[in-house]
């Protein structure tokens, strides 16, 4: 196996972890002390170096940290989404305190993300069955988009800043377009059962738009399955079927880098790369498409919490992160065998 560069979140356990939108060498890790049932949190903005990775700035918080988002805005700036309901942004610039404290959310926030497309708002997720939309100058959120169930993931459409989404514990994901009235179910456009009718439902934990086609999302949680969805047809049910974890998806991210990759972390302790199956012809049949499992990476020794993708360089760097207080640094080309893709 190739190299792998590795740091210890020591006493914390790790959340999530995000690339910087700016620079290759700099990550950040969103982690709770005691695996974020009680006690405080930590943000670590890591630099990777020729010496190997080296704490740039950490931060304390008086809650668990559960989610963070790079500013797309200020290359310094770092949101985090915390058990207290609360979203604290932080500069690297400035000593201990957030520069902003935003504090709506009744329950614990669990998700965070910043417009790529605009830039100048970002979103939340919570418990308390709600998703927010801020400005990072304001202290009161713009909108609040009511869910009605603990909502475990928040994103904007990569390519359309009226588009949110999200998915939560009654197992569906819900897409809003800002665009149209309040008045017409508060932006509700698009509500796409996760499970087929006659299924059980299961928690949806997380979800991800495709980079290249803005109209795919997948989606992952407690039944261990990854699904690809086409949101202009909710009714079609999935395009792709991806199986293989043998515990339930924590995170998933597609690769910024191919149209047909992502990758996804479990409590099986495993990182899985997959292909999403949509470059195979239609057979005769309709239905979704099998995606195919490219490797796995099993050097976590406890559940794997967050995984991300670098957006430079070749194409194959990944962050991950788990339970076991380590941030693992590696390039997913590793898992791929020779030949093909």
């Amino acid at each position: 196996m190739a190299a792998m560069l590795e740091f210890r979140t020591q006493g914390y356990n790790p959340y999530a972890v995000k690339y910087s939108p700016y620079y290759d060498s700099r990550i950040a890790v969103a982690t709770s002390a005691n695996f974020g049932i009680v006690g405080n949190g930590r943000v670590f903005a890591l630099g990777l170096t020729a010496q190997g990775v080296q704490v740039e700035k950490t931060f304390d918080t008086n809650d668990a940290l559960y989610d963070l988002a790079w500013s797309e805005i200020n290359e310094n700036q770092l949101i985090v989404a915390g058990g207290d309901g609360s979203l604290k942004l932080f500069d690297l610039g400035v000593n201990e305190f957030p520069i902003m404290n935003f504090h709506e959310h009744k329950r614990e926030t669990f998700s965070v993300c910043w417009n790529p497309v605009t830039k100048d708002t970002f979103i939340s997720s919570s418990w308390d069955g709600t998703v927010k939309i801020w400005s990072p100058t304001r202290p009161h959120s713009l909108k609040t988009l009511p869910i009605g169930n603990c909502t475990y993931s928040t994103s904007f459409c990569p390519s359309n800043p009226a588009l949110v989404s999200a998915v939560s514990s009654d197992s569906h994901l819900r897409v809003f377009d800002l665009r149209t009235p309040t008045s017409a179910k508060y932006h509700l456009v698009s509500t796409i059962p996760v499970h087929a009718a006659g299924s059980p439902p299961a928690e949806v934990l997380t979800h991800d738009w495709n980079k290249y086609n803005d109209t795919v999302v997948a989606a992952g949680g407690v039944d261990r399955i990854i699904r690809t969805f086409d949101i202009r047809n909710p009714a079609a049910g999935p395009l792709g079927l991806m199986l293989g974890h043998e515990y339930a998806i924590r995170r998933l991210a597609w690769s910024p880098h191919a149209s047909d990759v992502l990758i996804s972390g479990s409590y099986d302790m495993t990182v899985r790369l997959w292909n999403d199956g949509s470059a195979q012809p239609s057979g005769p049949l309709a239905g979704a498409k099998p995606g195919h499992q490219l490797g796995v990476m099993n050097r976590h020794t406890e559940f794997v919490t967050g995984v991300d993708w670098c957006l430079f360089g070749a194409g194959g760097w990944v962050a991950s992160v788990g339970w076991d207080e380590r941030v693992l640094l590696w390039d997913s080309n590793m898992l791929m065998g020779p030949g093909p893709r």
